[in-house]
């Protein structure tokens, strides 16, 4: 059974090896594939966005994510299984798994884990994800059923992250910067579809607004379209709009975060 791993713990510790070390110890037939562990700290969504777009790739199995800035508070610790592809998805109840959830399909079974037989005793109120969410991972990875690691709650209760929505105004397309890699290209809440729907077809230039500046680029393909020091937008590898700088950073030259508004506009003859 496959076991992914995503959390934001990193890798100048022993937090990693050690979540490991307990999935192994209670399913040593299973196999651990590392998403990723540099996940911005407490970058909640940030995390679901990157949990979300890696899981088509991964084969299906238990999911575990940990990305946790309320350990040891009330928050509900849970696992779900989706409508599609039978995932189990384990991790706190705080956004964290709503967009992979989402991705397939929906919830079709929730329990809260916060109390569950299958945790490390004693839990620490700091490392849940030793004491808590690997062992519930594990088991489940080793054939324990989903009933049983817990108490059931109703899908709807679930905590889920609401994404920022993509609006025309007159002849702008209004998008917001989903997340940045770290070449500093900035995806947007875009698809290829709101791009032609606003006429910016592929080869042409593009007004870009951001942060009261105004900037040109080009909607091509492949970075190498541009020449090195000009603006792109493009459709990235998970098929999100995104804008980049060839051989430059976009998000710094731009000044562009998480939520920062985006604003694109077909360029006429009339433009400077």
């Amino acid at each position: 059974m496959i076991v992914s791993l995503l959390t934001d713990y990193g890798h100048e510790d022993d937090f990693v090896g050690v979540v490991h070390g307990v999935i192994a110890g209670v399913a040593p037939g299973a196999r651990v594939i590392d998403l990723t562990h540099g996940i911005p700290r407490h970058g909640v969504r940030s995390g679901a966005l990157v949990l979300a777009r890696a899981l088509p790739y991964v084969p299906a199995g238990v999911h575990l994510a940990v990305v946790d800035p309320q350990v040891g508070t009330e928050r509900r610790a849970v696992a779900v299984r989706t409508a599609e592809e039978d995932r189990l998805l384990v991790g706190p109840d705080n956004g964290l798994l709503s967009l992979a959830w989402a991705r397939f399909g929906g919830v079709v079974e929730a329990v809260d884990i916060t109390r569950s037989p299958h945790r490390l005793e004693p839990v620490s109120a700091t490392f849940h994800g030793r004491d808590l969410f690997a062992p519930v991972a594990g088991r489940l990875a080793a054939g324990a059923e989903l009933a049983d690691a817990g108490e059931a709650i109703e899908p709807g209760e679930l905590e889920a992250i609401v994404l920022p929505q993509a609006r025309r105004e007159g002849g702008e397309l209004c998008a917001h910067v989903l997340s940045l890699d770290r070449f500093g290209n900035a995806a947007l809440n875009v698809s290829h579809a709101d791009l032609l729907e606003s006429g910016l077809a592929l080869g042409r230039e593009v007004g870009l607004e951001a942060g009261g500046e105004r900037y040109l680029a080009i909607v091509t393909h492949a970075f190498a379209d541009v020449g090195a020091g000009e603006l792109l937008v493009y459709e990235d590898a998970y098929r999100n709009i995104a804008v980049a700088l060839n051989r430059g950073d976009a998000a710094a030259t731009l000044g562009l975060a998480p939520d920062d508004e985006v604003r694109l506009r077909g360029r006429n003859s009339a433009e400077p």
